[in-house]
């Protein structure tokens, strides 16, 4: 089933109906109250959206729209490996930022989803995930299955990371400095060529 055009309405609420799938949980809120939070009719909420999974698979869409958009931009302003990889965990520090609910909602609930929306949303995170690693390089002599893994680690370390302190009372600067040079570390360590065995 084709997805519905974006409602109008739904992009000047967008920050709202997020707010209220992330506190609430996407299975505690029915369509009168999105309806109400979007100031229209439950009627016309169906007009646009056949249910609220609908709903959910935009945002994740947006979400990955906006993640592979980020990756775009620092392809062009970063030709060598290393910039790349510093330029990816600032610019998903920053996403964590100005997209807190996005995150939240893609993590807990795109089980949510029906069978076909699922395979949309791994198919767009297949997709982040091979951009990942078309940027940053792989090890050598990695299979298939291999690489398939290294992209979704490498995925889950970015997306996660900015959760990893958020108990501790740190300024942003030294907790971000923190955070990339923890990542870098883990993302280096792991796309480093394996040095050779040495003969038992």
């Amino acid at each position: 089933m084709p997805m519905p055009e974006r409602c109008s309405r739904f992009a000047e609420y967008r920050d709202k109906v997020l707010e209220l799938f992330a506190s609430k949980g996407f299975g505690q809120v029915g369509m009168r109250e999105l309806a109400t939070c979007l100031g229209l009719s439950p009627g016309s909420l169906y007009h646009h959206y056949p249910s609220k999974q609908h709903l959910l698979l935009d945002l994740i869409e947006e979400f990955y729209e906006e993640l592979l958009a980020t990756l775009g931009r620092i392809e062009q302003k970063s030709p060598a490996k290393r910039d790349r990889l510093n330029s990816l965990i600032r610019a998903h520090l920053n996403l964590h930022q100005e997209m807190p609910w996005h995150f939240r909602l893609v993590e807990r609930d795109s089980g949510c989803l029906n069978d076909e929306q699922q395979a949309r949303v791994r198919q767009l995170r297949e997709q982040y995930e091979r951009t990942l690693l078309l940027m940053l390089g792989t090890k050598p002599r990695l299979s298939e299955q291999a690489q398939q893994a290294a992209g979704h680690a490498i995925a889950n370390l970015l997306n996660s990371a900015p959760c990893w302190l958020a108990q501790h009372l740190l300024d942003e600067p030294e907790r971000n400095e923190l955070l990339e040079n923890l990542v870098a570390g883990a993302i280096e360590r792991l796309l480093r060529p394996s040095a050779p065995r040495a003969a038992a």
